[in-house]
């Protein structure tokens, strides 16, 4: 009897980068093993999409849909090339307006994609329907998504298989299109027996001829049994990755699979080990300059009780390492099971994961529940749908009062299409006014990352990524100093272009620029009343001045740190008696922000 074909979508180019690098892989340095898994027999890559979306505009300073296009190139016409989408946010970093997501649809289908993976965090099934219409609309499959979690101990509700068969029931109901479903794990916490019971009943709600696949991660320990129970339950594909950008925090990796299933009746892909390890050779040498973080390669026994997805666990601790505080990284993830508990148990994944993570990390720094992280806030207030649980209500009520906002139970896209910044419209003009080309393609970058993709479209972002190479020049002092810098001569600014070699260097005197706020204290120096930054982070907003009154509670300035906004408010009434750091300064933990009296 013939073993039973598995589908596998190889992730190393997607949720692998993610997982390991934060996303941060440029295409040219990765390409050549594209084409040896093509070599390797592998017709099936998650090629984009997801966090990867925005990761290449603001680091990698390339445009994701040349990507997708020269990805497409390399495997042929043939290959099935896979993103991940995040039902009505896309690839955005917020709520879409369904013109974003029909645009969305149409940008992904023109730009190489055969297949989107279509998910909702809180698994409101109302979230996915339109999204999903959108994408069969532009011909494109649809893969819908049930998302999964184990709930951290002491934990109950939501998340098991009665939630699973409901949200799958609902998906049926609603007469959603799909092509295929997925239940995904992105944090990698779901047991091995719960994955086999969630996928048996699945088998028996769809019937034997529905595709029906497993996405879980190696962050607990426990993917490779997981996957071997989704089989034994009747799934029909499973995802892996190749080392390095395998197990760990990502997938499991392909030659660890082809031995688990070795004397089963699985034919994985009609993948050849010899083959296989000769492409995972070939990602070894092109990621060999790639720093890679050391817990992006670690099983973690702390993961259950968080749960951390390991796509947001690597960039998480990459900022923390930027900033100095790694140390604190352990006390986050315990704290999650409070945030995650009283949330209303939305599945761990983005962007709630994010949340959660913000939340978690605002209680590790300032005290549990002084600070309200603002996509925390907005998701218990009913902002992104409905959770699987309702939210506690005092941490409602909380959130209510610091964000003040109303809790609502209106549908996110209604409130999307009010919103004109979420316009295709407001996007053309912000592009008009700087003189940008006027694309479907620039629409789409500069509504999906605001400033940071208008700054990709000018040609002045950031280059941000980590390799040796870069690290042992810097510390042995060959740094390459090529590049545009602001110098002060006789009390005057100018740009200059340092270039390599004989080029020819342009000197030129800046345009104007508005003056950037100071730091200033009022007659009789700085008050008594001393307020220090409690995290690393930079200055967004300074909300008051010397002299000016404040009361207990009230905003003096607004910090951004691991993508969040801090308040920073006043211990008691009193006066402003100075400001001690400017818009944009980068601040230290402890660092006198102000004082008053």
């Amino acid at each position: 009897m013939a073993k039973k074909y598995i589908d596998v979508m190889d992730t190393t180019f997607r949720d692998g980068f993610q997982s390991v690098f934060g996303g941060r892989v440029l295409m040219d340095d990765f390409f050549p093993a594209v084409e040896a898994a093509k070599e390797a027999g592998i017709k099936h890559f998650e090629f984009g999409g997801g966090a990867r979306f925005q990761t290449l505009y603001f680091y990698l300073q390339e445009n994701a849909f040349e990507m997708m296009d020269r990805f497409r190139d390399i495997v042929g016409p043939e290959a099935n090339l896979q993103i991940l989408a995040r039902g009505i946010n896309t690839v955005m970093l917020d709520t879409a307006s369904r013109e974003m997501i029909d645009l969305f649809a149409q940008m992904f289908k023109k730009h190489s994609t055969t297949t989107v993976r279509n998910f909702d965090a809180l698994n409101d099934v109302n979230n996915l329907i339109y999204s999903g219409e959108c994408i069969k609309k532009s011909g494109m499959n649809h893969e819908v998504v049930v998302t999964m979690m184990d709930l951290p101990p002491g934990c109950k509700g939501a998340h098991d298989v009665p939630f699973y068969k409901k949200t799958l029931t609902s998906i049926l109901d609603s007469g959603l299109e799909f092509d295929s479903v997925c239940f995904k794990d992105a944090s990698g916490t779901s047991n091995p027996h719960k994955v086999f019971e969630t996928i048996q009943m699945a088998r028996k709600l769809l019937g034997k001829d529905t595709h029906l696949r497993l996405h879980t991660h190696e962050t607990a320990g426990v993917s490779v049994a997981c996957y071997l129970a989704a089989l034994e339950a009747g799934a029909d594909g499973i995802d892996m990755a190749a080392a390095p950008v395998s197990g760990g925090t990502s997938q499991p990796d392909i030659l660890t699979m082809l031995h688990a299933t070795k004397g089963t009746d699985y034919n994985l892909g009609d993948l050849e080990l010899p083959k296989v390890l000769k492409y995972e050779e070939r990602l070894h040498q092109c990621l060999d300059d790639y720093m890679i973080p050391p817990e992006a390669t670690q099983v973690s026994p702390l993961i259950p009780f968080s749960p951390m997805p390991g796509g947001a666990l690597t960039a998480n601790t990459q900022m923390m390492r930027d900033s100095g505080n790694l140390d604190k990284f352990d006390e986050v993830i315990l704290a999650m099971k409070e945030v995650v508990e009283r949330g209303g148990y939305g599945t761990s994944v983005t962007p709630v994961s994010q949340f959660y993570w913000q939340q978690a990390y605002a209680n590790v720094m300032f005290g549990p529940w002084k600070q309200i992280a603002p996509g925390y806030g907005r998701m218990v207030l009913g902002y992104f749908g409905k959770t699987p649980v309702a939210a506690d209500p005092e941490i409602v009520a909380l959130a209510e009062k610091k964000l003040d906002l109303a809790p609502t139970t209106e549908n996110p896209l209604d409130i999307a299409d009010r919103d004109e910044t979420k316009s295709i419209k407001h996007w053309t003009k912000v592009l008009e006014d700087e003189g940008l080309e006027t694309t479907d393609e620039n629409i789409f970058i500069a509504a999906s990352c605001d400033k940071k993709g208008i700054a990709f479209l000018k040609g002045e972002g950031p280059m941000m990524v980590r390799k040796k190479s870069e690290e042992e020049n810097t510390n042995s002092g060959d740094v390459d100093m090529a590049g545009n810098y602001t110098v002060v001569v006789d009390g005057k600014k100018y740009s200059v272009q340092v270039a390599e070699g004989n080029a020819d260097i342009q000197v030129t005197e800046p345009a104007a620029q508005p003056a950037a706020p100071t730091a200033a204290l009022v007659e009789g120096g700085e008050g008594s009343e001393k307020i220090h930054s409690q995290t690393p982070g930079n200055v967004w907003k300074i909300l008051l001045s010397p002299g000016e009154s404040v009361k207990e509670g009230e905003k003096i300035m607004i910090l951004e740190a691991m993508k969040m906004e801090i308040d920073i408010t006043a211990p008691k009434d009193g006066i402003i008696k100075s400001i001690n750091v400017n818009v944009n300064d980068a601040v230290n933990d402890g660092q006198l922000l102000a004082t008053m009296e």
